[in-house]
């Protein structure tokens, strides 16, 4: 799963990719960044 790394800003492949339900319902993949450590999130669909 490919998301945004804030530290990088660049689109990276996460490492250690879960889903994850957020409080609304949504799902979302949360992972860590390969290069610099940091965690990502991206929000996905219904």
């Amino acid at each position: 799963m490919e998301a945004y790394c804030v530290k990088c800003k660049q689109k990276r492949e996460m490492k250690d990719a879960k889903e994850v339900t957020m409080k609304n319902g949504k799902k979302a993949m949360t992972g860590i960044c390969p290069i610099c450590g940091t965690k990502m999130f991206k929000i996905g669909g219904k």
